[in-house]
């Protein structure tokens, strides 16, 4: 798109108007005169223009087919398609490059239901886009990236599995299986709530869930804000704590440091800490269900 609004910018630079055109529409007696004036052309100065906003600042995140490689990013400065602000407190910040995760273990697969896979870590890294490291891995014909758990390493073997057997499995870290796979009290994070879909909850750094208990075909998980979900027993789970552990002990140690995060100065207002501030005793939350959710086709 950007590339045919400068094309046309550029012709509309170079665009001539013809005072020859316009007279003899005018006058048709007057040829000769029309000859003189057609030579000394006036040219007409082009105009500054750019790209919507949803595309100039979205196309990246419009991209279907999955690469490994990254993906050029644009800031937004908090705001939406429309050019106006809708998070505040966000701007500038380093350069970032976009690494398209896969959250569907079973993606790629066209028997993944019956037949596990193994896949190698080719290599665990930093991403800019998310508190937890990421890994590459290489399984077939193909490579993509994961969300790494905590003890994972380059040169590992990670397995994924669809397949929900009479007895539980002994799973390693980094392998992902069903809910109803596992036995009752394993870490796991990267849950789906939805078969097929991708995974949604215990992404961030550090985190992980623990399987509480499984009835009639549901599985009962424990979310680290200690809220309990249920969801179908096929969905998908990755055995483990995420990676990045301390990221929460990060010392931010100077304001230029937020601003290379993208975090924009706040007010330096003192207000005195009123009645919300403090522990509360509260009540476990109830429990979510996702049981009776429609089904997602992989």
């Amino acid at each position: 798109m950007m590339a045919a609004v400068t094309c046309l910018t550029r012709a509309l630079r170079s665009l001539t108007l013809s005072q020859h055109a316009l007279l003899s529409s005018q006058t048709g007696a007057q040829t000769k005169l029309g000859a003189q004036v057609s030579s000394t052309a006036v040219q007409v100065r082009g105009f500054l223009t750019t790209a919507a906003l949803s595309q100039n600042r979205t196309h990246w995140k419009q991209i279907e087919k999955y690469t490994v490689r990254p993906i050029g990013m644009k800031k937004t400065g908090g705001r939406d398609h429309s050019g106006r602000i809708r998070t505040h407190g966000i701007g500038g910040g380093h350069k970032q490059r976009y690494r398209m995760v896969d959250f569907q273990r079973l993606r790629y697969e066209a028997d993944r239901e019956v037949k596990p896979f193994d896949e190698k870590v080719v290599e665990v890294r930093y991403d800019p886009c998310r508190s937890a490291n990421i890994a590459l891995v290489a399984g077939g014909n193909r490579k993509r990236w994961i969300i790494a758990t905590e003890n994972m390493q380059a040169g590992d073997i990670i397995k994924t599995s669809g397949v929900i057997g009479r007895m539980a499995v002994s799973a390693s870290e980094g392998d992902a299986y069903p809910l109803g796979a596992l036995p009752v009290g394993t870490l796991v994070n990267n849950l789906e709530i939805q078969p097929g879909k991708g995974s949604e909850y215990i992404r961030a750094a550090g985190t992980s869930g623990v399987l509480l208990r499984k009835v009639n075909g549901t599985a009962i998980v424990q979310l680290p804000s200690k809220q309990q979900v249920q969801v179908l027993e096929t969905c998908m789970v990755t055995v483990g704590r995420v990676s990045n552990i301390d990221h929460n002990k990060r010392i931010i140690g100077k304001a230029g440091r937020n601003r290379w995060l993208g975090i924009r100065p706040s007010s330096g207002l003192w207000q005195r800490k009123g009645g919300w501030a403090g522990r509360k005793i509260k009540p476990l939350p109830r429990m979510k269900n996702y049981v009776n959710l429609p089904s997602i086709s992989a």
